[in-house]
């Protein structure tokens, strides 16, 4: 019994992933076509960024809701800075350091302050979102340099530039939770906070990266999307962090901290994109859609509820 809950724990999500992909390739018209799929990936690409440092920021045990902030605010820096100037590159470099700097504020809010990372970061949105219509003055910002539109949109191999960067992102995050030092504190830090501080792990500066991390990726999702869209506005959209957070959670990452994989999440971006394609493929209503998406989140919890007494 032990065996095929931790099987359908650590590869369920695969499973049924798969499952789902070829349904879905057998009976949807189009699915499968060259296109469609390479439009998945595009869409996907901020998306698997910034998911990926969330896994990481949720095992070591704290929730980051500000990520749709800075996913709004950081690439009106970054044009701001590109109108100004009339250079990508320092434009990139203000959005992502505007990223970590936002990070670091979340990262000293629940590490010195210690106020609750879930009421800190919702707290630090609504500054962060006020922050984008400072910078854009509520106005739609446009890059002037032609280049921008080409961060996201070259093509290389048939896929754009937006897929070849969330490609390298999911191996860099991968890297670094599984095969180093820091992910091994990370695990132990969201595990038993005070056992691993005891055992000399820098709790309080494990915590801080991972926000600071979280953020800049969430940064670099921002500014491909404005390359994606040639544009970038100010908002108090929600929407974004909602993605990332279905992604991570339906992909098996224990809420609770301590527990979770980015190969996992991965493969939850995909499953609720193959969802999410199909249902429109077949013309399925819209609040439909919302519904069993708002199941699917249910039973992931669930699952993650049962489990965690299971093992306790």
């Amino acid at each position: 019994m032990q065996k095929t809950i931790l099987f359908a724990k650590t590869y369920g999500i695969l499973v049924v992933t798969v499952a789902l992909f070829v349904l879905l390739a057998l009976t949807t018209d189009g699915f499968l076509s060259e296109r469609n799929l390479r439009n998945i990936l595009d869409q996907q690409s901020g998306v698997l960024i910034a998911a990926c440092f969330m896994t990481m920021a949720i095992i070591a045990g704290n929730f980051d809701i500000s990520v749709g902030a800075v996913y709004v605010a950081t690439p009106l820096v970054a044009l701001l800075v590109e109108n100004a100037t009339g250079s990508i590159p320092l434009g990139i470099l203000a959005g992502l350091g505007t990223g970590a700097l936002m990070g670091l504020i979340n990262g000293v809010a629940v590490t010195r302050l210690k106020v609750n990372s879930f009421i800190a970061t919702l707290a630090t949105s609504f500054i962060f979102f006020g922050t984008g219509y400072l910078v854009s003055d509520r106005a739609i910002m446009r890059p002037v340099s032609d280049g921008w539109r080409d961060l996201a949109r070259s093509r290389i191999f048939e896929l754009t530039s937006a897929t070849w960067v969330a490609i390298a992102v999911v191996i860099f995050a991968s890297i670094l939770l599984t095969r180093t030092r820091f992910g091994r504190n990370v695990y132990a830090t969201g595990a038993n906070r005070e056992a691993a501080r005891l055992a000399g792990v820098a709790t309080d500066r494990v915590q801080m990266i991972t926000f600071v991390l979280l953020a800049g990726a969430t940064a670099l999702a921002g500014i491909l999307g404005s390359s994606r869209a040639i544009s970038a506005q100010p908002s108090d959209d929600f929407s974004f962090i909602f993605a990332v957070l279905t992604a991570v959670i339906v992909g098996g990452t224990s809420i609770a901290g301590g527990s979770g994989a980015i190969w996992r999440t991965v493969t939850a971006v995909f499953f609720l994109a193959f969802l999410s394609n199909g249902f429109n493929l077949h013309q399925i209503d819209p609040i439909w859609q919302r519904l069993i998406e708002g199941f699917v989140i249910l039973i992931a919890v669930s699952i993650d509820a049962w489990s965690q007494r299971r093992s306790g």
